[in-house]
C-alpha cells in the first residue's frame, strides 16, 4: 500500500470482530460439513460439497484481505485530536453548499465508510479537498456531478 489505512478505533474492533467470526466460528463449520458430504462418495454431483469448496474458497479470500487491512491499518483515536480547530481524521464536520444545503459528514477510514449514514472515507474527493481547513474556509471540489463549492459551516470531535 502506497498510504496509509487510517482506521478508528471502532473500525478496527469491526474489522478484527469479523476475522474472528469467519476464522473462529463460520470456517470451522464449513470445514465440517464439506468433510460430511466428501465422505457421502460421488463428489460431482454432490451440492453440498461443491457449495462449501466454493464458499470456503470465498472465506479464505475475504480472510486474507482482513488480514492485509489490519495489518496496514493505522489506528487513530479522533478523541485525542490536538488541532481541534481544523478538519482532521476523525472529525464530524458541517459543510453548506452554493444553495445553502447543508450536510454533515463524519471523516473515517475508507474501510469503514458508509455514504448513507454521512460515514466518508479518508481518502474520498469531497474529504480530501476539506482536510486542513477550519470554519469559515472555502473548498472547490469536483464531484462526478461537476465542481461544486462548500463552506465549512462546524467542526466538532468526539470528547476524549
Amino acid at each position: 500500500m502506497d498510504r496509509p489505512n487510517y482506521i478508528t478505533p471502532a473500525g478496527y474492533a469491526a474489522l478484527r470482530q469479523e476475522y474472528e467470526a469467519l476464522f473462529a466460528v463460520e470456517r470451522p463449520k464449513l470445514v465440517d460439513t464439506i468433510a460430511w458430504a466428501a465422505g457421502n462418495g460421488d463428489r460431482s454431483e454432490n451440492g453440498d460439497y461443491i457449495y462449501g469448496r466454493k464458499r470456503l474458497r470465498e472465506i479464505d479470500r475475504r480472510l486474507g484481505w482482513l488480514s492485509k487491512r489490519m495489518k496496514a491499518a493505522k489506528v487513530i483515536d479522533p478523541a485525542r485530536q490536538e488541532d481541534r480547530s481544523k478538519i482532521w481524521f476523525g472529525a464530524t464536520v458541517t459543510i453548506a453548499d452554493e444553495d445553502d444545503n447543508e450536510r454533515v459528514l463524519t471523516l473515517v477510514g475508507d474501510d469503514e465508510a458508509d455514504a448513507g449514514k454521512g460515514r466518508v472515507g479518508w481518502n474520498a474527493p469531497l474529504v480530501r479537498a476539506l482536510r486542513g481547513a477550519s470554519v469559515g474556509d472555502l473548498r472547490r471540489v469536483t464531484l462526478p456531478a461537476g465542481e461544486r463549492e462548500y463552506e465549512v459551516m462546524a467542526i466538532a470531535y468526539p470528547d476524549p
